[in-house]
């Protein structure tokens, strides 16, 4: 393909991601540099029968115009990264301090709110996502085993989840949780403990939240691992098959190597998807034990007060990490790209 031809194909494509991708990040970043200007407080004496008094008052027009003047704010450089609400390294430097070990250390931590909603979100991550590789293979394969007249049946099923809207799938699991639902009665009656809450306790709050994102995930690994699946070559599988491989050597030394690509798509987007934990929370009204980094920026974006540059410096820092994430699967690909 000649220059320009190439040039004029990948044009639209690289306007739209210019205009949706960059710019947006780009504006992100810079309103994370800048914060809200403070309301100009004048003093303001009253007088009266009974003589004169002093008080503040809000100079609404110094105000709007220091605003006109400055519309990003005032500049405060990497101040709101910093600040408590999110690397907090002042508080970080204090609680290495004082801890006596590293457990005390790692609880002062989940006490500052950035590190709370990261000790979450990276759980949430790294449990989810292997375990929606693993459940999704597993049903990909028990589905292709089928007899062809269940088959279709079984498909629908095991993509029910992902077709239901997830706050609307967050909610019906929430009421089953409850002490009245389903799930809350039972686990009660299981441990003998009529006042026993999973909403009460965080640890099961967070495992609650990692059962939904499993359940509601694993259908997209189980139709992609799937499709992968009607692609393995029948002659290899059948020679295997002659050679005395049981079911799970086919497995092991066939399929598994032959999905392996699909794997590394399926670990890219779950981790992406699972680092910006959000409906779930919300749905499951767990903010008191559980806050992830894209509820963190909700919060700041909600209320009467938006804090527009804590939302920003969050959002920076969540694409940071993302990048980390992804940095290992992305190299290993490049690599392998590399080696063809």
């Amino acid at each position: 393909m000649k220059h320009k031809a190439f040039f004029l194909f990948v044009l639209p494509s690289s306007v739209a991601m210019m205009l949706f991708i960059f710019f947006p990040i780009i504006s992100v970043i810079v309103q994370s540099l800048y914060v809200a200007h403070e309301q100009v407080i004048v003093t303001v004496e009253n007088c009266g029968p009974f003589g004169c008094k002093e008080s503040t008052a809000i100079d609404q027009e110094a105000t709007a115009a220091l605003r006109e003047a400055e519309p990003l704010g005032r500049f405060a450089g990497l101040t709101t990264y910093l600040d408590r609400n999110h690397l907090a390294v002042g508080e970080v430097g204090t609680a290495w301090e004082r801890a006596d070990n590293w457990r005390d250390f790692g609880a002062q931590m989940l006490n500052l709110p950035f590190y709370k909603a990261i000790g979450f979100t990276l759980t949430f991550t790294f449990v989810v996502t292997p375990l929606v590789i693993i459940f999704g293979f597993v049903i990909a394969v028990a589905v292709n085993s089928a007899a062809a007249l269940i088959r279709g049946p079984l498909i629908f099923f095991s993509l029910l989840p992902m077709m239901v809207t997830p706050l609307i799938g967050s909610l019906i699991l929430f009421w089953m949780i409850d002490a009245r639902g389903i799930i809350g009665s039972t686990l009660q009656y299981l441990a003998g403990n009529p006042d026993l809450s999973i909403k009460a306790s965080t640890p099961l709050t967070w495992i609650m939240l990692i059962v939904y994102g499993v359940w509601h995930a694993a259908p997209f690994a189980f139709i992609v691992y799937y499709a992968g699946l009607q692609t393995v070559n029948k002659d290899t599988l059948e020679a295997a098959r002659i050679d005395g491989a049981s079911r799970w050597e086919q497995i092991r030394y066939v399929v598994i190597p032959h999905l392996l690509p699909l794997t590394t798509f399926i670990a890219l987007m779950q981790l992406m998807d699972n680092f910006r934990v959000f409906e779930p929370i919300v749905s499951f009204a767990a903010s008191a034990h559980a806050t992830s980094l894209s509820w963190a920026i909700y919060n700041d974006l909600g209320g009467e007060t938006r804090q527009l540059s804590s939302a920003a410096a969050t959002s920076v820092l969540t694409i940071i990490g993302v990048a980390i994430l992804l940095s290992p699967v992305l190299v290993r690909t490049w690599r392998d790209f590399g080696r063809k």
